[in-house]
Formats: structure tokens, sequence, C-alpha cells
């Protein structure tokens, strides 16, 4: 479970660089860290179903 929270804090990490990014004006970069933020937290999110389905839960 170690690992989903990791995920979910590096995630949250690449969504606070978007939002200082735009508030710097680096406009550029706000896309790749939203989408790459993004697709940590969905990688998040799908290892923690998982691993909630290999218990044994609904």
């Amino acid at each position: 479970m170690r690992h989903v929270y990791i995920r979910i804090a590096i995630s949250l990490i690449w969504l606070a660089a978007a939002i200082i990014s735009g508030l710097s004006g680096n406009l550029d970069n706000i896309a790749l860290y939203v989408v790459l933020g993004g697709v940590i937290l969905y990688s998040a999110y799908a290892a923690w179903k998982k691993e909630k389905n290999n218990r044994g839960g609904k």
C-alpha cells in the first residue's frame, strides 16, 4: 500500500508544479505537468483498486 501513497504524493507534486507554473506565467509547461500528474494519479488509483480486489473486497 505504501507505493500507492508515494504515487499520490508524486502526482500532487506535479499538480502543484502546474499551479506554480501557471502563476509564474510559464504557460507552456502547464499541460505537461497536469498530464504527468494525472497519469501518475491514475496509476495510483489502478494500483489501489487492484490491491483492494486481491484482498477480496468488492
